[in-house]
Formats: C-alpha cells, sequence, structure tokens
C-alpha cells in the first residue's frame, strides 16, 4: 500500500484532453490488476466536449490526487433522459483509504442539486470490491449489459432478405430518441431528441430498420482501431418474434465486415441471460459482464 502525502480534489463540468488521459492511463492500471472491466465512456465524453455550443453546466468528473498522480476518479454520465450513469475506480496502491468513498459522497451531493430521480451504479460481475461497495450503499440490482465478440470462424449466412438497413438521417433523429427510450425503459423527452448529423461521422453511424418501408427497428455501429461495434439493436414490439432481429443483426455484421473491421463486438442490456441467446446463434461469445445497480432519491 502507498501512503497519501498531498492530496486534494479536482471537480470539473467536462474533461479536457490532459484529464483523459491521466484517467486512461489509472484505466489501464487498473484492468491489467484487477482482470475486470470499467465502462467511464471517456471517448464518448471527449466527443461530445468538440460538439459546437455543448453546455452542461454540472460537475460530472471527480478526481483525487496525490500531489501529479491521479489516484481515484468517478464519473457521471447521461445519454439523455434522467438517469444517470456512475463508474470509477482507485488506484490499487491507495485503496482501503476511504478514496471512492469520498468521491461518492461528492457524487450523492451533485445528484441531489439535479431533477435527476434514478442513479445507477455500475460494477463488473467479477469485481469484488466493487460489487462490496454498490452493496455498502444499498443500491438494488436493475439489469446487466453484457459484451460479446463475434467468432471469426462462425458462418452468420442466410436465405431469407426481408429487413432493409438504411442509413438514418436528421429526419429520424425523433424516431431515433423514441426507440431509445423504448429500450431502454425511458420517459421519451423531445428535449432528449439528437440531431443525426451532430452524432455520427465516418466512424460512428445509425441505421433504420425497415420492411417494406416500414420502420421496425435500428441499430448503431460504431468503428474504432479496425474494431466494430454494434450497439443500440431493437426491434419495436409490435414487430418481435417474426426473425427481424437476427436479421438486423446479420446485416450490421456484414455491414461492418465490408468496412474491414479485425474484430466485432457488441453490447446487450437485459435482465433475462437467456435473451443472449440470439447473438450466440449468431457466433457472439461472451466475455464479460457489467451489472447495473439502483438508487432512487
Amino acid at each position: 500500500m502507498q501512503s497519501i502525502k498531498n492530496s486534494y480534489i479536482k471537480l470539473k463540468e467536462q474533461l479536457e484532453e490532459k484529464d483523459a488521459l491521466d484517467i486512461k492511463e489509472l484505466e489501464d492500471l487498473c484492468l491489467k490488476n484487477d482482470h475486470t472491466s470499467l465502462k467511464l465512456e471517456i471517448d464518448f465524453k471527449i466527443s461530445r466536449n468538440k460538439v459546437e455550443n455543448v453546455k452542461l453546466n454540472n460537475i460530472n468528473e471527480f478526481m483525487c490526487y496525490d500531489n501529479d498522480k491521479l489516484i481515484g476518479y468517478i464519473g457521471i454520465c447521461n445519454f439523455g433522459g434522467d438517469i444517470l450513469e456512475i463508474n470509477g475506480m482507485v488506484h490499487p496502491m491507495y485503496r482501503r483509504k476511504g478514496i471512492f468513498k469520498k468521491l461518492f459522497s461528492l457524487v450523492k451531493d451533485e445528484w441531489s442539486r439535479r431533477e435527476s430521480k434514478k442513479m445507477l451504479l455500475l460494477s463488473d460481475n467479477n469485481s469484488d470490491s466493487g460489487l462490496e461497495f454498490i452493496k455498502y450503499t444499498g443500491a438494488a440490482y436493475e439489469h446487466s449489459e453484457y459484451e460479446m465478440y463475434l467468432n471469426k470462424n462462425f458462418d452468420i449466412s442466410f436465405k431469407d432478405r426481408n429487413v432493409f438497413l438504411r442509413k438514418a438521417t436528421n429526419e429520424d433523429s425523433r424516431e431515433i430518441a423514441l426507440q431509445n427510450s423504448i429500450y431502454f425503459n425511458m420517459e421519451f423527452k423531445e428535449d432528449d431528441i439528437t440531431m443525426v448529423d451532430e452524432e455520427d461521422n465516418d466512424n460512428s453511424f445509425t441505421y433504420i430498420a425497415e420492411v417494406n418501408n416500414k420502420i421496425i427497428g435500428k441499430v448503431r455501429l460504431e468503428i474504432t482501431n479496425k474494431m466494430g461495434a454494434i450497439y443500440g439493436l431493437g426491434v419495436l414490439p409490435e414487430h418481435r418474434s417474426k426473425g427481424y432481429g437476427r436479421e438486423i443483426l446479420i446485416n450490421a455484421i456484414e455491414q461492418l465486415k465490408d468496412r474491414n473491421v479485425d474484430v466485432i463486438m457488441l453490447q446487450v442490456l437485459t435482465k433475462n441471460k437467456n435473451a443472449l441467446n440470439l447473438y450466440k446463434s449468431c457466433g457472439f461469445e461472451e466475455t464479460s459482464t457489467m451489472n447495473y445497480y439502483e438508487i432512487l432519491k
């Protein structure tokens, strides 16, 4: 264990490049030491900060330093709606010193000043320290997010072609926000609509899924360093149990392969592990599980 010589806490509305480098350095150290996963969304935050006229007006970054070394971090992330997601870490050599509890108390103070009624605490299913802290907070299990990777040797060819994927445009922005509210069980608000042009670029794009020119679902694809990722795949309730989810998934895989990615991963949220069967049947293998725990005001 390392003794703390000169600690101080830095609170910020949003991250700058230097902050992100410090956090990623600490993240790499924790991942190597713990062999678990974190969901800090640093790249998302930095990308969002670069969008013109973004004003957050809330404290979202909670950093504890010992001299110039980052030894603890908690971040608040909000993807729209009233739900806050909380994830963080402490340097392996500075644990059992109350750092995380101190940062979390500041997070709760910030939460008390916001209108948000719900906060989700995230922990890898294999993180004993993370699960122990969540038990201390009294948070209740809400759902799990499974990260899965495609087996390159799996044959995903299929004959039926009922679903057509088209690139989303700004005209689809409301539809995407509405579908997200359904898939993630959030209240739909017009204020949460984000224009497609503000989120999409050459390496990040949303597709609308249609059957006979009728919208039945959507999926979002991202490419980072030759890795393709599939997010937010969903089928509207009235169009489920028709095999459309499988078609959207396979079409998404083909889109990514056409862009010459080396690896394909996806994240899926569910309370029921049996729901993973669709992805497993298409060649995906589970690699990590992130648990979400709920605290209400």
